[in-house]
């Protein structure tokens, strides 16, 4: 199994950035902003591709199948009600 998307953090512009291997980031005027609008954009990308919403993808194109996994987890993680927080940052070492 290939890793999931390495999360990484920068400071831009006075705020935080977060990206997600280059796959998609966010940015927010502190790390929580910043990780609540990553989240919301995965979703919003999970959930279009796993309800059919990306277009099919050509033969010129060539997909990151450990990618195309990873998005596909994000969407059943949220379909069942699950919070994909823990899949895109890790689990919450300060929860009870």
């Amino acid at each position: 199994m290939t890793p999931d998307p390495q999360l990484q953090i920068s400071e831009r512009d006075g705020g935080v950035r977060l990206s997600l291997g280059g796959f998609s980031y966010a940015e927010g005027e502190t790390l929580q902003e910043a990780a609540d609008e990553l989240v919301r954009r995965m979703l919003v990308i999970a959930m279009a591709f796993r309800n059919g919403g990306v277009s099919p993808l050509c033969s010129e194109c060539r997909p990151d199948v450990s990618l195309l996994d990873f998005v596909w987890r994000l969407g059943d993680v949220a379909a069942t009600g699950g919070d994909i927080r823990d899949c895109l940052f890790g689990p919450n070492l300060l929860a009870a």
